[in-house]
């Protein structure tokens, strides 16, 4: 199998397993879990696989000399990308269904744009202004029946798993020239380990202590996420970035939003109007027309 199928392989894999999470969020919360407890059952499970990752590559050299700013830096993106977006996603997902969060996260790239513009000065291009304006037109439509149900509740809801994009993409704009200095499999077992003392000291600050209190299901699927939602997924997606590319792979993430209405389906019985499926495939073609056309424009 050629390196570039192996890596379409891993990709796939590892945006369907990623798109997962916000399912097992849902089914979690059917047993009124606190959002906080949920979140820290995730990252304490996952921890013992990233600090055993990070082990096995311990020997592994790292090609430029690392100081001592950069883990400074590196605390700060793991704050922001992996504890931050986690806390917000998990709230917003408490008043709207699973396929809407993912459709709202799938706005990413368009932030990673703006931001990019208002931190870099880097100009908006045509192409991705027609991608960022067919994009939110996508999300405005898939919203529109949802509001006439649950009113305030979705647009609260929208705005914390919103939140939850604009900070993943402040890490990806702040991270990527940090990354190369670790490593992605190093980079990647840091942050998350950042992201879990975060949320360890989150809880000591304003947690419930009432962790051994839950039923069963609740921690089978604090496990389940912690090792096929977070662990195994972000490498699959870092060695498919590597045998990719990143403008490659992020064409593949336009399964993530279709996986995740699939999933809900399945499993919660989630179903949308067509008028929201519109929606989502507007979304769906804006992103991934920005992320072809901004592939084609590094090839030329």
């Amino acid at each position: 199998m050629s390196r570039k199928s192996l890596g379409v392989i891993y990709g796939v894999l590892g945006v369907v397993m990623f798109s997962s999470k916000a399912v097992m969020v849902k089914l979690a919360y059917a047993y009124d879990v606190d959002t906080l407890d949920l979140l820290l059952f995730r990252m304490l499970f996952s921890l013992p696989f990233y600090i055993f990752m990070l082990f096995l590559i311990r020997k592994k050299s790292t090609k430029t000399t690392i100081a001592g700013k950069d883990y400074a830096w590196l605390f700060l993106f793991g704050f922001v990308g992996y504890y931050l977006a986690s806390y917000f996603d998990f709230l917003g997902l408490n008043y709207i269904k699973a396929g809407l969060e993912r459709i709202i996260l799938f706005v990413y790239p368009t932030i990673v744009v703006f931001l990019s513009w208002l931190v870099f000065k880097q100009k908006i291009t045509r192409v991705q202004f027609i991608a960022i304006v067919i994009t939110y037109i996508g999300v405005v439509i898939t919203f529109w029946d949802e509001l006439d149900v649950a009113g305030t509740k979705v647009l609260l809801g929208g705005f914390l798993v919103l939140l939850s994009a604009i900070t993943y993409a402040s890490y990806l704009v702040g991270s990527g020239w940090l990354i190369p200095k670790f490593g992605a499999l190093r980079f990647t077992c840091y942050a998350m380990i950042v992201s879990t003392i975060c949320i360890v000291f989150h809880y000591v600050v304003s947690g419930n202590w009432e962790l051994m209190d839950y039923p069963w299901p609740v921690y089978a699927y604090g496990l389940v996420m912690a090792i096929f939602a977070t662990f195994i997924p972000s490498f699959l997606v870092s060695a498919a970035i590597e045998r990719l590319g990143a403008s490659n792979f992020s064409i593949l993430g336009s399964l993530g939003p279709i996986s995740t209405i699939l999933l809900a389906f399945v499993f919660l019985d989630e179903k949308l109007t067509y008028w929201q499926l519109v929606g989502m495939l507007v979304v769906i073609f804006g992103v991934t027309y920005l992320s072809i056309q901004g592939k084609n424009k590094a090839k030329g």
